[in-house]
């Protein structure tokens, strides 16, 4: 699968997991892959290891990806850099594929002048959260990351501690009723499943100067839709 351009310079695109249509999810080799194409920001996701560390996969437990199953937040991360992870065919063979830690990825974000969109995947403590901020901001790279989570309360806590940070509160599933005041109450933009969005919303937002990135957008004439309502980011596997 190669990637489509969206051609489009007002809409900002981000590589969903590094560029997973064609390299295995939240790797080096994805994130490398983003860097070298026209992508504005590369997003992953963050989880805390058991002895206190910071590794980068998407799932709660790594048998999707690796080749031994295990729960990432019960193990420690020296182990869990030494599961080999699967190559898209299948294959684990590749000896380059290993879970990176959050410096990894931040450093290629840096090197290649992406903006890491860092996903907190589950409920972090504050302590973590600083934790996290003061390892991206030890690499030089706090004010080109953006922070989104589905947990509301991390994103508060992000915003007491930066007041002036991109952050991205997640939906799926359903809107909640009282979403536009909770995103102005806490300052925050919306990164919305893009079947839930309306134009309508996208105005509305947009008239309490809130900004909305859309996932997990693979199709083509999609993305030229919600590029014509004016959404502000589309992350996608594929499309640049």
């Amino acid at each position: 699968m190669d990637t489509i351009r969206l051609r489009d310079p007002q809409v900002k695109m981000i590589a969903h997991r590094g560029v997973s249509g064609l390299e295995t999810e939240n790797t080096c080799a994805a994130f490398v892959a983003a860097g070298n194409r026209s992508y504005f920001g590369i997003e992953t996701d963050v989880h805390r290891t058991a002895d206190g560390q910071f590794i980068i996969i998407h799932d709660d437990e790594t048998g999707r990806v690796a080749d031994r199953n295990v729960r990432v937040e019960e193990t420690e991360l020296a182990y869990l850099r030494s599961l080999h992870i699967k190559d898209r065919d299948g294959d684990h063979a590749r000896g380059d594929l290993i879970l990176p830690t959050l410096e990894e990825y931040i450093r290629i974000c840096r090197r290649y002048e992406k903006t890491a969109v860092l996903e907190l995947k589950n409920h972090f403590e504050p302590s973590d959260i600083e934790k996290i901020i003061a390892i991206i901001r030890a690499e030089k790279y706090l004010e080109k990351t953006i922070f989104i989570s589905f947990d509301l309360p991390n994103m508060i806590c992000v915003r007491s501690l930066l007041p002036q940070q991109k952050a991205q509160f997640l939906i799926e599933d359903h809107i909640p009723n009282d979403l536009t005041d909770t995103l102005s109450r806490y300052d925050l933009d919306l990164d919305i499943d893009w079947h839930l969005l309306t134009k309508e919303l996208t105005d509305a937002l947009h008239a309490r100067c809130r900004e909305i990135n859309v996932w997990t957008v693979n199709d083509l004439e999609a993305a030229r839709t919600l590029a014509s309502w004016g959404v502000d980011y589309i992350t996608s596997n594929v499309i640049e």
